[in-house]
């Protein structure tokens, strides 16, 4: 099934480049891959089909992106342990350890969620495409937590309607560095590409809205437990709003690096190294059942390699 994208160019993004335009706004596509889409057809600029990727937009166009059907690529199902947390005939609910990526993508052609899926669930909602089948959202490799899969088409859509809503709430637990000096508060701060260095998402001007708010839990020497409830769902949302607001989560090797090298006590500095990915898990979902409507809230347990290092500053 194709897809089709609209928006209409505003004058914060007026001048800007075609194919950089399209991969600030819609981050779960490459710019390579709009150059291709661009150059194929799919990209219509008021109404019209785009000549070259180097377009200079101007405000007030209308830009029309259509995804072509993805090309069927024989995805295997792999027997990789997955943790089931709630399964009906419409939806199941995982637990989705660390280190395991979602969907398949160049450099990780299998051994995915969706392989794990393949082999453990049945008749799989397709709507997500042949890459994606089920995936409503989605977590960063090394993010731990709960997710919740589509197992029909009709599921997969009511979900995917209310994922922007109020009746969905997503709230995380990371661990980071220092301590907020308001102990609980909203980070609004607007989210795209970092200019400098693209592979990496930023705090910019003219970026996607992007709200976070968070509350202080658990204060240690040196780092603290926070509890994040995101009301946007941008790339890397809480590891740049975390950053922005000047307490990076500990493991971040893209927006925190070794910065337990700077604790001066030894013993808080071993534990918090122990810590090898970015300490983020997606640790509750409330959001309406896709058949009834009923508001259900399913939590993950906190992932094992968290929760020692958080064990041992208790300690």
């Amino acid at each position: 099934m194709s897809e089709s994208r609209r928006v209409v160019v505003d004058e914060t993004t007026a001048g800007s480049r075609l194919d950089r335009l399209l991969s600030d706004l819609f981050e779960d596509h490459s710019r390579s891959s709009f150059a291709r889409l661009i150059e194929q057809g799919h990209v219509l600029v008021d109404e019209a089909p785009a000549t070259k990727v180097s377009l200079r937009v101007e405000a007030g166009q209308v830009i029309e992106v259509r995804f072509p059907p993805p090309v069927p690529v024989g995805l295997t199902s792999q027997d990789i342990p997955i943790t089931v947390l709630f399964d009906d005939p419409d939806i199941v609910v995982l637990d989705k350890p660390a280190g395991l990526v979602v969907h398949p993508a160049a450099g990780h052609p299998d051994q995915t969620l969706v392989n794990a899926l393949l082999f453990h669930v049945r008749d799989l909602s397709g709507i997500g495409g042949e890459l994606r089948p089920g995936i409503v959202h989605r977590l960063d490799k090394d993010t731990s937590g709960v997710m919740i899969i589509a197992k029909n088409d009709a599921a997969h859509r009511k979900l995917t309607a209310e994922w922007g809503s109020d009746r969905v709430r997503k709230e995380y637990l990371s661990l980071v560095y220092g301590t907020p000096s308001v102990s609980a508060g909203t980070i609004d701060a607007p989210i795209g590409r970092d200019p400098r260095e693209r592979k990496r998402m930023n705090v910019v001007p003219g970026g996607r809205a992007a709200i976070t708010d968070y509350e202080v839990l658990e204060r240690y020497p040196h780092v603290s437990l926070l509890r994040c409830l995101i009301r946007t769902g941008r790339t890397h949302q809480i590891r740049v709003h975390m950053k922005h607001l000047g307490h990076p989560i500990v493991g971040d090797p893209v927006y925190s690096g070794p910065q337990w090298r700077g604790i001066p006590d030894r013993k808080v500095q071993r534990i918090v190294q122990s810590m090898t990915r970015q300490a983020l898990h997606a640790w509750r979902i409330t959001f309406p059942h896709p058949r009834t409507g009923t508001s259900m809230t399913i939590e993950a347990p906190i992932a094992a390699d968290l929760l020692a290092v958080l064990e041992a500053l208790r300690a």
